[in-house]
């Protein structure tokens, strides 16, 4: 089975919205057996829309429309599918009760025209109620293939595809189990990677796919198969897995697919040994610490962090001494050791981790050439640092950084 995944909205187009609804529907299709043939977007423009349903229909099984559904003059997709369909809008009853509601109890005011318009769908359609806004989801069968649109608005459409598009797609279709497992490993770049495990690579069966995802520091390894038997399929990758791991099991930190990303292995793996960590940043300015409260949980391990950007913040609040900055400069080894020594005390952490570095584009307080990291790791054992030099490119220089520290952390917390 094929879908295509057609997004529509000017803003989309300009840059003013990022898509983030074709990864997530890609994501629930690919769960099911679904393959993504192609994901396009599209203008709020009759002739545009019309075209690229066509095309989509001669391309793929499913059709997958997310956008357009709002109240206002600029949002045409709905009037369009019709079009396509050759059908009318009628008023849905049942959605228009819905919009009552949502009016009564979140909304207030006077519910206008444009708002009650919103339960008017095409004839042909069924109904996908919207419980979070006033746009419906709407289904269309056309002989054997599915049409599917749906609101724009992320966390409606979500809801939508969870609880309606992809239940009544597997019982529609009988579609082939889809298996991927993504290994993750840091510390070894692409090329490297490659040269390393070149003869498995070779080796690996016609029927499995090998892709290289590379991310400034740290590497996502996909294996991918496809097949009926599940059971099957999952003996057959771990075959194949078990075979690479020797090649790089110094490099090698986990499964994305089981563990998640890096700080999710770290967070993990201080729960469960009941450790505790802290973040002191220069460089990266908060940039290490989001990684880890952005996730749930985060509060079973994570004391505390501290950006001390500034010269004097980092003897003011950790209490580097003035001494070693005078004498080895903000961007140094003995300043980054400092940092993450005093961290360490001042949250009473197990772990503690400090970067400091010049970004660029210019020097700022310290001599250090552009793209100089330093990054270290203090425990109750003592304090190291490591110096690496990123690049000259600010955004590069930062995010390597941050995958460069998580690595150090992957290695220290797993010795303990």
């Amino acid at each position: 089975m094929q879908a295509e995944i057609i997004t529509i909205g000017d803003e989309l187009l300009i840059g003013q919205v990022i898509d983030t609804n074709s990864a997530f529907i890609a994501k629930q299709l690919n769960k099911i057996g679904v393959s993504i043939y192609q994901v396009t977007s599209v203008q709020d423009d009759r002739n545009h829309i019309l075209k690229a349903l066509k095309e989509a229909e001669s391309n793929s099984d499913i059709i997958i429309l997310t956008g357009g559904l709002g109240p206002t003059k600029d949002d045409i997709t709905k009037k369009t599918i019709a079009e396509y369909f050759n059908d009318t809008l009628i008023r849905d009853d049942s959605v228009m009760q819905n919009i009552e509601h949502l009016w009564k109890s979140y909304v207030g005011g006077k519910l206008l025209q444009v708002n009650k318009d919103q339960s008017l769908v095409p004839s042909k359609s069924t109904v996908l109620m919207n419980k979070l806004g006033t746009a419906p989801g709407m289904w269309f069968d056309k002989d054997d293939k599915t049409f599917v649109s749906l609101p724009g608005v992320p966390y409606e459409m979500s809801t939508l595809m969870e609880y309606y598009v992809i239940p009544k797609l597997k019982e529609k279709y009988n579609c082939p189990f889809i298996m991927h497992k993504t290994l993750l490993v840091y510390g070894l770049g692409e090329s490297a990677l490659a040269a390393r495990i070149e003869a498995w690579e070779d080796a690996l069966p016609k029927d499995m796919r090998l892709a290289y995802l590379p991310n400034l520091g740290k590497m996502r390894l996909r294996l991918s198969t496809k097949g009926f038997d599940e059971r099957m399929l999952k003996e057959r990758v771990d075959t194949e897995i078990e075979k690479v791991i020797p090649l790089i099991k110094n490099e090698f930190f986990g499964f994305e697919d089981e563990e998640g990303s890096a700080e999710i292995i770290i967070a993990k793996q201080l729960t469960k040994i009941g450790k505790t960590l802290a973040i002191a940043e220069s460089c990266t300015g908060g940039l290490l610490a989001e990684q880890f409260t952005k996730h749930s949980g985060a509060s079973a391990y994570f004391n505390g962090g501290v950006v001390t950007y500034s010269t004097e913040s980092k003897m003011t609040v950790l209490g580097v001494s003035k001494e070693i900055i005078d004498k080895h400069s903000v961007v140094s080894k003995p300043v980054a050791e400092a940092m993450a020594s005093h961290s360490l005390k001042l949250f009473n952490s197990d772990f503690a981790v400090a970067t400091t570095g010049n970004a660029g584009p210019t020097k700022g307080e310290s001599d250090a050439e552009v793209g100089t990291v330093y990054i270290a790791i203090a425990s109750k054992s003592g304090v190291y640092s490591e110096k690496f030099n990123l690049g000259n490119h600010r955004i590069k220089v930062l995010n390597k950084a941050v995958n460069k520290a998580l690595e150090m952390l992957l290695k220290e917390i797993f010795k303990n």
